[in-house]
């Protein structure tokens, strides 16, 4: 990525540069920031800043195509009938190139359907590292640095984190290593502290304005609406411009979800309904299950907001003509922590494998007695 095609952030830039310019770059370094906030065109925009010191023309067109000899990306990936059993990045290596030039804001779940697989477990996975291991102790091929970026660091399982420990420590000389992350809570912190950590901040709403007016041709009030409902994610602006995010389909489930938990004080058969709605969300992989639950956080956040008067940081605009005005009175400070909690619970064991289904049908019927017990 060039400097000019990074939206904001530029305290960030001016700070990379300089660690170039004097000659103070960090061996591993781990930028972290939230899905479509710009950490991987901001590691590529240090990559070139590292690696086209030397020879910049020639560089700077092989930066443009990501396929610089020295620039190495890792990034999570499943195993298939074509690649085998031990699938790597190099086996998905074209692909990701052309996904990162067609999408820099892209996040996890666009890239498993770029290269279908969306009903795969996506990791990086200890054959990965040796990869890494094997190629950094290469020597450059342009007689400067090597650069590894490692995208969704955080997708990294233990095994792989634990070989490659060593080698973050302790990298092959003029080898720069930059791990890019959306929050470092799966990380293991003995990696994390052998990097010196960039935060990347959510980007503000008149960037992503700006942003959406250039790619898209909207005009400024479309462009700031968008913005706004898309929280800081440029990459779901986009999805919202383009009328393609998931968030439609999520907001249909949660509606769904939250007018059967409420009637089901007066009608029994709620209940097998809930159970049957659980059914349905634990048929999505996990990831999408995921990306819902944290929808429905945000949702149910939105509501409280607008039934505490704070209508100014109110983005959420239904698409399927629910009233939010109307369910927000039932979301109070009390009810919002208790669906939080029970939310964050649910996330907590289906990242680590439980039963969906299971999971599911207690957070669907424990919002019944959110939505009728004390406000």
């Amino acid at each position: 990525m060039r400097k000019e095609s990074i939206l904001g952030l530029e305290h960030i830039k001016k700070h990379l540069l300089s660690t170039v310019e004097n000659g103070r770059i960090a061996h591993a370094q781990l930028f972290v920031g939230p899905s479509g906030s710009g950490t991987l065109p901001l590691a590529i925009f240090y990559a070139r800043a590292i690696l086209c010191q030397k020879n910049p023309d020639r560089c700077h067109i092989q930066m443009d195509q990501l396929a610089h000899p020295d620039l190495h990306f890792s990034f999570p990936s499943a195993s298939t009938k074509e690649t085998g059993s031990k699938a790597t990045s190099d086996d998905y290596l074209k692909s990701f190139r052309s996904f990162v030039k067609e999408h820099p804001y892209g996040n996890i779940s666009a890239w498993a359907k770029y290269v279908d697989l969306e009903k795969k477990n996506i990791e990086i996975k200890v054959g990965e590292g040796e990869l890494i291991m094997k190629k950094l102790s290469l020597k450059s091929y342009e007689g400067g640095y090597k650069v590894l970026i490692m995208w969704q660091a955080d997708r990294m399982n233990s095994e792989a984190a634990n070989k490659l420990l060593k080698l973050i420590e302790e990298p092959p000389k003029n080898t720069v290593i930059l791990l890019v992350a959306e929050n470092t809570d799966r990380m293991l912190n003995t990696i994390i502290s052998r990097c010196q950590v960039i935060e990347v901040p959510k980007l503000p709403v008149s960037v992503i304005t700006t942003g959406l007016q250039l790619q898209n041709s909207l005009n400024e009030n479309e462009s700031t609406a968008i913005a706004r409902q898309a929280n800081g994610d440029f990459f779901k602006a986009l999805e919202l411009a383009s009328n393609i995010s998931e968030d439609n389909e999520f907001e249909e489930l949660l509606i769904k979800w939250v007018r059967t938990a409420y009637q089901a004080k007066t009608k029994p058969s709620a209940i097998t309904e809930l159970i049957n709605w659980a059914t349905a969300i634990s048929s999505l992989n996990r990831e999408k299950q995921q990306r819902f639950l944290n929808y429905a956080i945000e949702f149910f956040r939105q509501a409280m907001l607008l039934n505490y008067k704070a209508d100014r940081i109110v983005y959420l605009n239904p698409k399927t003509g629910f009233d939010l005005k109307k369910f927000a009175p039932f979301i109070t400070g009390n009810r919002m922590i208790a669906v939080q909690e029970q939310i964050e619970t649910s996330l907590y064991h289906i990242q680590r494998n439980g039963n969906g289904k299971v999971i599911l049908t207690d957070l669907a019927i424990g919002m019944t007695r959110i939505l009728h017990g004390p406000s």
